[in-house]
């Protein structure tokens, strides 16, 4: 017996003729909710703000449904084979490519029907309009804040350092903060120069930080205290911007404050490994590891060795 052929698209739900814009802001949801619904599934890895700002890693099934407006601009990165896929928007149609070095922006508002017939393995930014808006205040002159939808656009150094966001964390609640923070100002820069409506040109570097407010920014990162190392206490303690504190401060050390932070805390690590008998899991703990295992892969990441191979040949 026959059946009828049908079009898969008849299928799907019928994306509104706006672009989401006539949504109250307040009545769009936070981009993970809206992923969570959309995506039918849970994350691989997320990491995010109160705002519901923040980094999140997707393995999810093939996609035929609408993304409803969200609260959040939402730039993502593929990683994965290659595969074609289509984005509709009311009448306009936008067909791409998925594979590794392209990038998917959804303005914050917007709505659209996707349709991605294989499985997909994607990280995501969820940026906040107004952090966007700081970024282009503090970073450049006369910038638009107006970022263009992309659909599998070729941008293989934003794409790369969204991939390896993922990868990043090491469960430890400062570092992460830290490190997403610093991460979302950059990806912010490299969006207002390449994904607006208008070219952006950075201002120039304004060279390193004082002696003095240098030795005070690194007794902060030297805190046990969240609220002393986050990047706004730090910027503000020295009178700066958080874009243009980062880069003051690798001017004068050479690292950013991720990077410095990461070697004290490895320091750290070493010093109780080889200085005393406390056990990995107590060294976690002090130096704020959500886990021992987190802990191991992080100094593993850092020395090539796990701890426990490390105290032994050391000791």
């Amino acid at each position: 017996m026959s059946h009828p052929s049908v079009d898969p698209h008849e299928t799907l739900p019928i994306v509104p003729t706006t672009s989401g814009a006539d949504v109250p802001a307040s009545d769009r949801r936070h981009a993970d909710v809206e992923m969570a619904r959309v995506l039918g599934t849970a994350p691989f890895r997320m990491a995010l703000d109160a705002s519901g700002a923040g980094i999140a890693h997707w393995k999810h099934e093939p996609l035929h449904d609408v993304v409803e407006p969200m609260s959040h601009h939402v730039i993502m990165a593929y990683n994965g084979v290659p595969q074609h896929m289509e984005r509709r928007t009311g009448r306009s149609v936008a067909n791409g490519t998925f594979r590794p070095g392209v990038l998917i922006i959804i303005p914050e508002g917007s709505s659209s029907r996707w349709d991605i017939p294989k499985p997909v393995d994607v990280v995501q930014l969820y940026l906040p309009h107004a952090t966007l808006k700081r970024v282009a205040d503090e970073a450049a002159a006369g910038t638009s804040t107006d970022l263009l939808e992309r659909t599998a656009h070729p941008d293989p150094i934003t794409s790369r350092l969204l991939l390896s966001a993922a990868s990043v964390l090491e469960g430890n609640r400062t570092l992460d903060a830290l490190f997403r923070h610093q991460l979302t100002d950059l990806l912010a820069t490299r969006l207002l120069a390449a994904h607006t409506s208008s070219p952006t040109t950075l201002r120039p570097t304004i060279g390193g930080l004082s002696p003095k407010v240098l030795l005070r920014a690194i007794e902060r990162l030297r805190s046990d205290s969240e609220a002393d190392v986050s990047l706004d206490a730090l910027a503000s303690d020295a009178g700066l911007s958080r874009f243009h504190f980062c880069r003051a401060f690798k001017e004068s050390t050479g690292l950013s404050p991720l990077a410095w932070l990461r070697q004290h805390r490895l320091e750290q690590s070493m010093n109780l490994l080889r200085d005393t008998d406390a056990s990995v899991v107590s060294v976690a703990m002090e130096l704020g590891y959500a886990s021992q295992t987190a802990f191991a892969a992080a100094f593993r990441r850092l020395t090539g060795e796990t701890p426990s191979d490390w105290r032994r040949r050391v000791r």
